[in-house]
């Protein structure tokens, strides 16, 4: 019996990050659930009604490889920077680089290598646009992990700028031109979700001091609740106006889809905002797939904004 448990502490012991279990922490630490935020790529060929044009898909498909190389050398960088903080975190030691899965200096180095690799690729094989962008994001992501994090305000506004940079690069690797209504209502609908995700963990962190980010003590739940009710507001405006625009009135239709989408645009807002109230809408991935009501009113929604643009 003695010498059985002596195995089992020897194999608990062993030191990780050898072989596949260092590939697999790495692919871990660059957070592959995360990726899907990056199909936010599509955003913008999607608005212009040029999504199936030809070669498009390839183009975005290469764009969607390209960001979500970036976003993994930040995750990376960022969880070899905070190893020792994490360690003391009960949800965040889990992390692979906390865990000791992933030494420190492996994931620096595989953080730097997409870091580089990312925007190089970029640069020969899309519009310099593109490549401009990835670096500008990986320069504000990086500043973010190293100070911006700990800024109030700022904070959100640096997050909330990462969504608004996957929204665009589609349209500029396909040199479409960005109209002010799709850069303000995905603007304010970024900042919604990122403001209600703060909020929700400012609520659940109530009477656990400690136990998340340290910058959600230097926020009010009533300051947050304000943020997120607020650009809700300007988006749904942002939308309203674009879809009541004048010049964009659909003339062979039977029925208006530009407008009707409307009602599913602010159906959906109000369904997200539910979660948003109850202080439980954590990843915005998470809250979109994980209800089914708000995946159908989305649904809905896309089919109608589909109509909409077919039609100009």
């Amino acid at each position: 019996m003695t010498l059985l448990r002596e195995r089992v502490d020897r194999r608990q012991a062993a030191p990780p990050g050898r072989g596949g279990g260092l590939l697999t922490g790495l692919l871990l630490t660059a957070r592959p659930k995360q990726w899907v935020k990056n199909v936010l790529v599509i955003a913008a060929p999607a608005a212009a009604g040029e999504l199936f044009t030809r070669g498009t898909p390839t183009r975005l498909a290469l764009v969607f490889v390209l960001f979500t190389a970036c976003a993994a050398a930040v995750y990376l960088v960022n969880d070899a920077r905070d190893a020792e903080a994490d360690r003391a975190h009960p949800v965040k030691c889990r992390r692979p680089v906390a865990a000791g899965r992933v030494p420190v200096p492996a994931a620096y180095a595989a953080g730097i290598i997409l870091g580089v690799l990312a925007p190089v690729a970029a640069a020969r094989l899309c519009p310099p646009e593109v490549a401009a962008l990835l670096t500008a994001y990986l320069v504000m992501q990086l500043a973010y992990c190293v100070r911006l994090k700990h800024v109030l305000v700022v904070d959100l506004a640096v997050v909330t700028t990462g969504f608004v940079m996957r929204a665009v690069i589609g349209g500029l690797a396909l040199g479409i031109p960005l109209s002010r209504w799709f850069l303000i209502t995905a603007g304010f609908g970024a900042l919604f979700m990122v403001a209600a995700k703060r909020y929700s963990e400012a609520v659940q962190m109530t009477g656990k001091a400690g136990a998340t980010r340290a910058l959600l003590t230097e926020y009010t739940t009533g300051y947050l609740r304000f943020v997120w009710q607020l650009a809700a507001g300007v988006a749904v405006l942002g939308y309203c106006l674009w879809a009541l625009e004048e010049g964009g009135v659909p003339h062979t239709s039977v029925l208006p889809w530009r407008q009707l989408s409307v009602v599913a645009f602010v159906l959906a807002v109000l369904r997200y905002a539910v979660f948003a109230d109850r202080g439980t809408a954590g990843e915005p991935e998470d809250v979109v797939l994980g209800d089914r009501a708000l995946a159908v009113i989305g649904l809905v929604w896309a089919a109608m904004y589909a109509l909409a643009v077919a039609d100009w």
